[in-house]
């Protein structure tokens, strides 16, 4: 989940890496999606903050976080994820 705030956007830079990851593993093993933090209560801790935050669930626990767009950190996280 790419968290945002509606000011900054959701961080458009990885999508390609995420579509390029989804390709090689397969759309069933893999999901993206964007949050808005002011939007979602459940999420208030990450508000006020300018730099991009991808949480990491896998059967409906949160796994991992990673903070930045940090692509090769972001491709780790998601290969030992899957």
């Amino acid at each position: 989940v790419d968290v945002f705030q509606a000011w900054c956007g959701p961080c458009k830079t990885v999508v390609d890496l995420f579509r390029k990851i989804r390709n090689e593993v397969g759309s069933d093993l893999l999901h993206f999606a964007v949050a808005e933090v002011d939007s979602i209560d459940a999420l208030e801790k990450y508000r006020g903050k300018c730099e991009p935050v991808f949480l990491f669930y896998a059967g409906g626990e949160l796994v991992a976080v990673v903070r930045g767009a940090n692509a090769p950190l972001l491709q780790k996280t998601i290969l030992e994820q899957l």
